[in-house]
Protein backbone atom coordinates (compact mmCIF):
# COMPACT_ATOMS: atom_id res chain seq x y z
CA UNK A 1 0.00 0.00 0.00
CA UNK A 2 1.35 3.60 -1.08
CA UNK A 3 1.53 5.89 1.88
CA UNK A 4 -0.52 8.94 2.37
CA UNK A 5 0.09 12.14 0.62
CA UNK A 6 0.66 15.36 2.71
CA UNK A 7 -3.17 16.57 2.21
CA UNK A 8 -4.05 12.96 3.29
CA UNK A 9 -2.15 12.97 6.28
CA UNK A 10 -3.41 16.72 7.24
CA UNK A 11 -6.85 15.65 6.95
CA UNK A 12 -6.18 12.31 8.74
CA UNK A 13 -4.34 13.86 11.40
CA UNK A 14 -7.17 16.94 11.86
CA UNK A 15 -10.95 15.84 13.02
CA UNK A 16 -12.16 19.58 12.57
CA UNK A 17 -10.61 20.25 9.45
CA UNK A 18 -11.59 16.65 7.96
CA UNK A 19 -15.37 17.71 8.83
CA UNK A 20 -15.48 21.09 7.60
CA UNK A 21 -13.88 19.98 4.27
CA UNK A 22 -16.44 17.19 3.81
CA UNK A 23 -19.21 19.73 4.75
CA UNK A 24 -17.73 21.72 1.43
CA UNK A 25 -17.42 18.34 -0.35
CA UNK A 26 -21.20 17.83 -0.06
CA UNK A 27 -22.33 21.07 -0.85
CA UNK A 28 -20.02 21.77 -3.91
CA UNK A 29 -21.03 17.92 -5.20
CA UNK A 30 -24.74 19.26 -5.07
CA UNK A 31 -23.89 22.12 -7.39
CA UNK A 32 -25.28 22.26 -10.68
CA UNK A 33 -22.43 22.03 -12.19
CA UNK A 34 -20.88 19.11 -10.68
CA UNK A 35 -23.90 17.55 -11.08
CA UNK A 36 -23.91 18.11 -15.20
CA UNK A 37 -19.90 17.95 -15.36
CA UNK A 38 -20.75 14.03 -13.85
CA UNK A 39 -23.84 13.69 -16.34
CA UNK A 40 -21.58 14.12 -19.35
CA UNK A 41 -18.77 11.95 -18.22
CA UNK A 42 -21.07 9.55 -17.12
CA UNK A 43 -23.27 9.80 -20.71
CA UNK A 44 -19.67 9.81 -22.46
CA UNK A 45 -18.48 6.42 -20.35
CA UNK A 46 -21.87 4.87 -21.58
CA UNK A 47 -21.53 5.24 -24.79
CA UNK A 48 -17.91 4.28 -24.91
CA UNK A 49 -19.11 0.73 -22.89
CA UNK A 50 -16.78 1.17 -20.36
CA UNK A 51 -19.29 2.14 -18.10
CA UNK A 52 -19.49 -0.91 -15.10
CA UNK A 53 -17.64 -3.56 -16.68
CA UNK A 54 -14.76 -3.52 -14.58
CA UNK A 55 -12.22 -2.46 -17.27
CA UNK A 56 -11.07 0.47 -14.89
CA UNK A 57 -11.42 3.34 -17.40
CA UNK A 58 -12.36 6.61 -16.88
CA UNK A 59 -13.81 9.62 -19.34
CA UNK A 60 -11.12 11.93 -18.85
CA UNK A 61 -11.64 15.82 -20.15
CA UNK A 62 -8.36 17.44 -22.31
CA UNK A 63 -7.20 20.77 -21.85
CA UNK A 64 -8.95 21.08 -25.51
CA UNK A 65 -12.38 20.60 -23.96
CA UNK A 66 -12.47 17.14 -25.43
CA UNK A 67 -12.87 13.87 -23.13
CA UNK A 68 -10.87 10.72 -23.96
CA UNK A 69 -10.90 7.52 -22.15
CA UNK A 70 -7.99 7.49 -19.66
CA UNK A 71 -7.42 4.61 -17.11
CA UNK A 72 -8.78 5.85 -14.16
CA UNK A 73 -6.14 5.98 -11.26
CA UNK A 74 -3.89 7.83 -13.78
CA UNK A 75 -6.78 10.69 -14.70
CA UNK A 76 -7.69 11.14 -10.85
CA UNK A 77 -4.14 11.45 -9.94
CA UNK A 78 -3.23 14.19 -12.06
CA UNK A 79 -5.55 16.78 -11.27
CA UNK A 80 -3.67 18.24 -8.20
CA UNK A 81 -2.93 21.41 -7.05
CA UNK A 82 -4.51 23.33 -9.39
CA UNK A 83 -7.57 21.02 -10.69
CA UNK A 84 -6.75 21.79 -14.27
CA UNK A 85 -6.15 18.81 -16.25
CA UNK A 86 -2.68 18.14 -17.99
CA UNK A 87 -3.75 15.84 -20.29
CA UNK A 88 -3.01 17.11 -24.26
Amino acid sequence: MATKGRTARYYAENAEARKKRLEYQKEYNKSKKEKDKRVELNKANRSAGTYGNGDNMDMSHTKGGGIVKEYFKKNRARNGSNGKSTKK
